[in-house]
């Protein structure tokens, strides 16, 4: 229970500290810190980051969603291919998923025509990836949990008879 009480906690924000946490959860500072090191040395807990709304700076960057169809490598599944995938800089996620396609690649780049000749000069080149489609993020309304677009308040002035 503890150890669910701080995934779920630690989920929405990262930098909640130590003491923040125990007094939260009943627990010791002692206590907590441990149970994150215990988790992190079983992989439970396998990073921390940022989620950053690149709309909002001045940096170029252009996320896609590439769907990719594979054939199996023989007694390793997906798992050599997803490998091979990950392995590139660019990539910033890779998914096992089921229906039309094998796999789901997050990629990023600065630009649409950096990202489409990744797909198309790696991705699509790889032995056993059948085809890929390329859908391109325009805008992120929900991610991670956290709505990234918020709401503009009604500017209008009331008209009273």
């Amino acid at each position: 229970m503890l150890r669910e009480e701080i995934l779920t906690t630690i989920e929405k924000n990262s930098r909640v500290e130590i003491h923040e946490l125990a007094v939260r959860l009943g627990s010791t500072d002692e206590m907590i810190a441990q149970e994150l090191l215990n988790m992190e040395q079983e992989g439970v807990i396998c990073g921390y980051h940022t989620m950053i709304d690149w709309e909002k700076t001045a940096i170029d960057k252009v996320t896609a969603l590439i769907e990719v169809r594979a054939t199996l490598q023989r007694g390793q599944g997906f798992d050599k291919i997803a490998e091979r995938i990950y392995m590139y800089p660019e990539v910033k996620s890779v998914y096992l998923i089921s229906g039309g396609y094998d796999l789901l690649v997050t990629l990023e780049g600065k630009t649409l025509k950096e990202v489409a000749g990744f797909v198309s000069d790696k991705l699509s080149t790889m032995e056993n990836v059948l085809s890929t489609a390329t859908h391109f993020i325009l805008k992120k309304y929900k991610d991670h949990g956290t709505i990234m677009a918020k709401k503009n308040a009604d500017e209008r002035q009331m008209i009273t008879p």
